[in-house]
């Protein structure tokens, strides 16, 4: 028998959230003890942790900037987590206020009580929509954001996979969802993409990631894992990725001071926006 929204509700309070403990790595106030007591655990194994945390929030900031300085208007946001500060809608209002479309999409219960009740106070319901469905539901996603009324998929549209995919096992298969999402996004749309890796070189970072690798396995509601340049590089088969390419979070058209800019690679994880010719 499926799992009542409640049932789901109690479980995800009661389990470590990955949503939830990046909303504390980023200071937020979505998140419970057991959350906190599991985030300070990882920090003491890896403390950049919050070093991706920060820089990949600022990413998501400066790529949504980007769309829209782009001409794009529509956004779609795929595993869009707790609501925090430089929500997408809130970036994209500031650089063109009144006109951006933002679905956000998240198969996290308590997420979506969150996306629904900031939505409530922050937004336009005839522009921004929050979705409980689940990255692999693939075409059935799709349809259930065409149904929103808020997407014109004729027109581009500026998909973001951000801090998603390193939680999608390789036995998974994400790439092959993806690949769906890719095909139904019209010319001229954009794919936003953020991913942890650990420079290959760095062995003793890459030995304190396997445990916490081994953390998220065993406690919390999903696990993460890194993955090559080469494997990230090919999420975005198929789509023409703008300048700079596919670089250390920090290091995607940085705005003002950067604090990694010395050493980049402790943002551990790249990042990439692509295009669809």
């Amino acid at each position: 028998m499926a799992a009542s929204g409640a049932d789901r509700l109690a479980e995800s309070v009661n389990k470590v959230s990955v949503g939830r403990v990046y909303d504390y790595l980023l200071g937020g106030v979505h998140n419970y003890a057991v959350d906190q007591q599991f985030a300070e655990a990882q920090l003491r194994k890896l403390p950049e942790i919050r070093d991706f945390a920060r820089s990949n929030r600022a990413f998501l900031g400066r790529a949504v900037r980007f769309a829209v300085e782009s001409g794009i208007r529509q956004f779609v946001d795929i595993g869009s987590g707790l609501p925090t500060q430089g929500n997408v809608h809130e970036v994209a209002d500031e650089v063109a206020p009144g006109e951006c479309r933002v679905v956000y999409i998240d198969n996290e219960p308590i997420a979506q009580a969150h996306a629904e009740i900031l939505l409530e106070r922050t937004a336009d319901p005839e522009r921004h929509r929050a979705i409980d469905a689940d990255f692999f539901d693939g075409p059935v996603l799709w349809q259930r954001v065409v149904d929103t009324g808020v997407i014109d998929v004729r027109e581009p549209v500026a998909l973001l996979a951000v801090a998603l995919l390193h939680f999608m096992p390789p036995e998974t298969r994400p790439e092959r969802t993806l690949a769906f999402y890719r095909d139904m996004l019209p010319a001229g749309s954009l794919l936003a993409l953020s991913h942890i890796h650990i420079d290959p070189s760095d062995t003793a970072t890459l030995a304190a990631s396997e445990k916490v690798v081994a953390s998220y396995q065993e406690e919390a509601n999903s696990t993460a894992r890194p993955r090559s340049r080469e494997d990230i590089a090919a999420f975005f088969d198929g789509m023409e990725l703008v300048e700079p390419g596919l670089v250390w979070l920090s290091q995607w058209r940085p705005a003002g001071p950067d604090p990694y800019r010395e050493e980049p690679e402790r943002s551990r994880g790249l990042a990439g926006v692509a295009r669809k010719v």
